[in-house]
């Protein structure tokens, strides 16, 4: 073959193929023909696999795409194909490029139509053929336990809690809140509370007058 003959892209069923391609590799890129079904099909035309694909005639591209629409046509067996038993016509097909995923969308819509078990696993998006789930097909964020707050130095007031008054005094050891300290012309205040929890007196506080003792009528 002269170079003149020879094309940088090769155009087989709507799929545009570099002509460096090997022939086997390049027949193989269709959707719908792997490696083995392309090796058939240069097999029965007589295309030798090692050459480039940029090589090929309009009439040797033209045969390809017939045995791939038809496979019949060679004597391919049924067990070949990727589709057979056809829902609606009842045979044994092979599709390639656009009807693969066109029939593909119709065979799941049909299946949810019928309320099928298999519709209503591609309706909720779970596994249809009976792979584990418990493990794997997760889809979404992560779902944990959520953490805790930062524990706080003592006496640090959290994050979003009112701050105490510029006055007020903290808490004593003992759970008792200290007495507010006095302003500056005030009166003194009272001292804190012991450990024990009684008071201790002020100490300019002069003690309570004692009372009179009563005296018992004579008879």
């Amino acid at each position: 073959m002269s170079s003149q003959e020879y094309r940088h892209i090769v155009r087989i069923a709507g799929k545009d193929v570099p002509g460096a391609k090997k022939m086997i590799i390049g027949v193989s890129q269709v959707r719908g023909i792997g490696y083995n079904f392309a090796k058939a099909i240069l097999d029965v035309l007589k295309i030798d696999q090692n050459s480039n694909i940029g090589f090929l005639t309009e009439s040797q591209v033209e045969e390809i795409e017939k045995v791939m629409k038809n496979p019949s046509s060679i004597n391919v067996p049924s067990w070949f194909l990727n589709r057979r038993k056809d829902m609606d016509s009842g045979e044994n097909l092979h599709l390639i490029t656009s009807d693969i995923e066109f029939n593909v969308r119709n065979d799941i819509e049909r299946e949810k139509n019928t309320n099928s078990w298999r519709g209503f696993r591609h309706t909720y998006g779970l596994k249809v053929r009976g792979q584990r789930t418990r493990t794997t097909g997760r889809k979404g964020g992560a779902v944990g336990v959520r953490k805790g707050g930062k524990v706080l130095p003592p006496g640090a007031v959290p994050e979003g809690a009112a701050a105490p008054a510029e006055g007020a005094a903290a808490p004593a050891k003992g759970g008792a809140a200290a007495p507010a300290a006095p302003a500056k012309g005030g009166a003194a205040a009272p001292a804190a509370p012991a450990k024990g929890g009684a008071a201790a007196p002020a100490k300019d506080s002069k003690p309570a007058a004692a009372k009179p003792a009563e005296k018992k009528p004579t008879k």
